[in-house]
């Protein structure tokens, strides 16, 4: 059997969503949570596996479509002229 030692925020975390009645016991929350982690690695492995390398070729095959940092600070500016940075 496994064993988890858990910080005073987690058991309090664990105990309100027990006192919401949304669970039964803390295994289930900690299933819960894993699935949730579980979900995001796979959309981080998909992302850089997948979305990076196609997004790469796309920029490779059609190089206008690329906008330099400082014309993305400028639109941003442009847009927001209210909040210039401080300096």
């Amino acid at each position: 059997m496994t064993s988890i030692a858990l910080s005073e925020h987690y058991e309090r975390f664990i105990k309100k969503q027990l006192e919401s009645g949304r669970y039964n016991n803390a295994s289930e929350i900690v299933r819960a949570g894993l699935r949730m982690l579980e979900d995001f690695e796979n959309a981080r492995e998909n992302w850089l596996k997948e979305e990076i390398p196609a997004r790469l070729a796309e920029i490779k095959n059609n190089p206008e479509i690329v906008v330099s940092a400082e014309e993305v600070f400028a639109r941003i500016e442009a847009r927001h002229p209210d909040r210039k940075k401080a300096g």
